[in-house]
């Protein structure tokens, strides 16, 4: 294997220094930065090109996020929307052109280049090492990132903060209560007010945001639906059972998640909708299913909800 490739896999860059350990010349180096052979992460660092083109826009930030904390070393620590992947947080929203750190040194903050310097102390409770590297708190992070984007970016972080248990929705409380004397923290009241960590992906917690804004009845959750012997039948991700209205939201990642050995997608869709056929037959009720389109149109979707709404009632 490829030394430098094993670091890549590893780390998610290698430097140069390290690839003139292996016999790179300076000039080669700028060879194959020019033939799109490595790309350049910053001053110092690189990966593969055919690796790059592989990665999400969430890998490719933590991958500089990475080459950033191996240049500044115990100075910082990742903090923000950088910290939130770190912890391996669901983001939405979020701008991702910046690594965000905190200075553990006590240097001023600013913007330089690719990383936003913040100040800010740091407790021995405020600080988590993730492999090898200094990243603030989950909760933390996520009222910081919060504050610099909207209350429905800031909503998909913390309800999966919550959902993947780094903290508990007391401690998320409790932490926004101790920075509400941060810039921009105090319109996130709403949003920490409701937090779930029962959604379980940002398109749920954006169709929870938008019956929210538009006035529709706040559903229940993870709701079960059994069959007459009490087997569960469904979990519908969005319910109001006392109108006999069920929901999905369905993001393109639902199907590959539930993508079994030896099934293909065509098979994951007709289980689906067998499925959502059953929950029809026991609840005599409708089901609406959302899709990332529906969430950017507010109205049409408050309109076709609440027709279901009123017609089941």
């Amino acid at each position: 294997m490829d030394p430098l490739r094993f670091l890549v896999d590893t780390d998610g860059f290698f430097t140069r220094a390290q690839a003139r350990d292996l016999g790179y010349s300076d000039r080669l180096v700028t060879q194959l930065v020019h033939g799109r052979v490595w790309k350049r992460l910053r001053r110092g660092y690189y990966t593969f090109v055919d690796v790059w083109e592989t990665l999400t826009p969430e890998q490719r930030h933590l991958a500089l996020a990475h080459a950033v904390v191996h240049s500044l070393g115990d100075a910082v620590a990742l903090c923000g929307v950088s910290g939130l992947l770190e912890h391996g947080v669901e983001t939405w929203g979020m701008s991702l052109d910046r690594v965000h750190v905190t200075r553990l040194d006590g240097s001023a903050g600013r913007t330089e280049g690719d990383v936003v310097h913040h100040e800010g102390r740091c407790s021995v409770e405020d600080l988590v090492d993730i492999g090898g590297r200094a990243v603030v708190s989950a909760q933390r992070c996520a009222i910081e990132a919060g504050s610099r984007t909207t209350n429905e970016s800031a909503l998909v972080a913390f309800d999966s903060l919550l959902r993947r248990r780094l903290c508990s929705y007391d401690e998320l409380m409790t932490q926004f209560e101790r920075m509400a004397h941060w810039p921009f923290t105090l319109k996130l009241h709403i949003a920490v007010r409701m937090a779930d960590g029962r959604s379980e992906s940002p398109g749920e917690t954006r169709g929870r945001w938008l019956f929210w804004v538009t006035g529709l009845p706040a559903p229940i959750l993870q709701y079960r639906v059994c069959d007459a012997e009490g087997r569960l039948v469904a979990t519908c991700d969005w319910a109001w059972p006392d109108r006999a209205v069920f929901g999905e939201f369905d993001g393109k990642i639902k199907y590959g998640r539930l993508l079994r050995p030896g099934h293909d997608a065509g098979q994951v869709v007709f289980a689906e909708k067998r499925r959502e056929d059953l929950v029809r037959e026991l609840t005599r009720g409708s089901m609406v299913r959302l899709v990332w389109e529906d969430l950017d149109r507010p109205r049409v979707t408050h309109d076709r909800i609440a027709r279901l709404l009123r017609l089941a009632g």
